[in-house]
């Protein structure tokens, strides 16, 4: 599912070239969510996009919701951790941009998350954000790992833009006018 874009339309060297490139992505996404009830519609999606799409998706998914707050970096970091495809697909998304700190970073959450026993599976899942509050070691680790996601996201959105930079045509089709 390469997205078209015209050649004045687009800026290439920009800080924001990764986030471009996934909002149409998320459009479509959004709207055949919308559109279809389908259990198949989110891997019928996922099955559509290049491999450098999928990592770029599966990044922006995590972290559009994990970069809110220590409390929202918990709780959907917990929520993804109990759905195996995605977790092994964020894991993927890092790997694919050789990204060994973040890749790190999530077995250090998975670690923590299970050794405090969180589920595995959506099927017991009750997770609650108040839970942070309520476990004060629980807390104190994710306030770590929070540290840690917020010194290494900004190399981590460098290093993907300069992927991107280097292989458009995993993500976007250029049009001349």
């Amino acid at each position: 599912m390469i997205i078209k874009v015209k050649e004045g339309d687009f800026d290439f060297n920009c800080s924001s070239l990764s986030q471009r490139c996934f909002e149409p992505l998320i459009k479509i996404y959004k709207v055949r969510m919308s559109e279809e009830t389908n259990i198949g519609v989110k891997e019928r999606f996922y099955e559509e996009l290049t491999e450098g799409q999928r990592a770029l998706f599966m990044f922006y998914v995590y972290y559009n919701h994990i970069s809110k707050s220590l409390i929202e970096f918990y709780w959907w970091s917990a929520y993804f951790m109990a759905q195996p495809k995605n977790w092994a697909a964020i894991k993927t998304c890092f790997k694919y941009f050789n990204d060994e700190p973040f890749l790190l970073l999530l077995e250090k959450i998975e670690q923590e998350l299970k050794r405090h026993n969180h589920p595995t599976t959506l099927e017991n899942f009750a997770i609650t954000r108040d839970e942070l509050n309520h476990n004060k070691e629980l807390h104190a680790s994710f306030e770590s790992l929070y540290a840690t996601f917020e010194n290494i996201y900004p190399v981590t959105i460098e290093k993907i833009n300069n992927f991107i930079e280097k292989n458009l045509q995993e993500f976007i089709q250029i049009e001349n006018k």
